[in-house]
């Protein structure tokens, strides 16, 4: 069996994984992952005791239970950069001996809920809704590092995307992955399905004028034009694409389910997105908490 060296998946001295500061017996198989650091606690919050509270740079870390239910909640910070850290250490902490360094021979599945914010494509859809996302497509080219990318990958879609949206090809090359059917059918009942757009960044690949022109002035309309088969894109963040193709990689069960704080395309942004925060965070631990 081989063995996975010290300078490939770094552990510290305590036995916990190097970004995460996590133990394997610290991580509950549900997490629900935010990108504030701060929206750890306004989760936990919720719990009935903590067990356990890590913290390093951005990343809290929170497992707890709800009645008999445990749960884990931890924040990524903003980027598909930081997601591929946290989903890779949070499958070691579950299918690597991290004594041993070696694969697990019995692979353990996790369910991973992406609670966020994000910016609506589609005049349709409304400040303080939130949305569930089918798929996650991704415009940052992170995942062509990783040679499984082809196997999960929806090529349909990706082939679509690119054709229909005259993506320049000085931009990474496109890839959409799809979201857990049973996460989408269980946490995501009652919200806006749609597909979601990943972004490597807040303004220019979002685009955002300031003081920097845009290579692609009309990016944001010819996204939001995209239509595959009836479907259509209806929000902007930077974090599904990689929690999605990482966890279907790895097999695990992914979803993101976003507030909608800001309109696109009729410039409206919410006056106290807060409470649809407050409410999507109760909506998602009772979901789970009954799981």
């Amino acid at each position: 069996m081989t063995r996975i060296g010290e300078s490939e998946l770094i552990i510290n001295p305590d036995g916990s994984v190097y970004h995460l500061k996590l133990k394997p017996e610290e991580l509950a198989g549900d997490i629900i992952v935010v990108g504030d650091p701060g929206r750890v606690a306004t989760v936990s919050a919720r719990f009935d005791r903590i067990e356990v509270m890590r913290q390093n740079r951005e990343i809290v870390t929170h497992t707890g239970y709800i009645g008999q239910k445990r749960l884990t909640v931890l924040s990524t910070g903003m980027g598909t950069d930081n997601i591929d850290i946290v989903l890779n250490e949070l499958d070691a902490l579950v299918n690597i001996d991290l004594t041993q360094r070696t694969i697990k021979p019995q692979h353990t599945s996790l369910n991973i809920i992406r609670l966020g914010t994000s910016g609506a494509l589609q005049a349709g859809v409304p400040v303080d809704s939130v949305v569930a996302s089918t798929h996650g497509i991704g415009l940052d080219g992170m995942l062509y590092y990783y040679k499984d990318l082809a196997r999960v990958a929806d090529r349909a879609i990706t082939e679509a995307f690119i054709e229909q949206t005259a993506w320049p090809d000085v931009f990474p090359r496109p890839y959409a992955v799809e979201a857990s059917a049973r996460l989408l059918e269980t946490i995501g009942a009652g919200f806006i399905h749609g597909m979601t757009t990943t972004a490597p960044g807040f303004y220019g690949p979002q685009g955002r004028v300031l003081r920097l022109e845009t290579t692609h002035p009309d990016l944001n309309s010819a996204i939001a034009g995209f239509d595959f088969n009836g479907r259509k894109v209806l929000n902007f963040e930077m974090e599904t694409s990689a929690l999605y193709g990482l966890g279907r990689m790895l097999g695990h069960h992914t979803l993101t389910v976003c507030a909608i704080v800001a309109n696109r395309v009729e410039k409206t942004y919410s006056k106290d997105y807060h409470p649809v925060i407050e409410a999507l965070i109760g909506t998602v631990l009772e979901q789970l908490a009954h799981s």
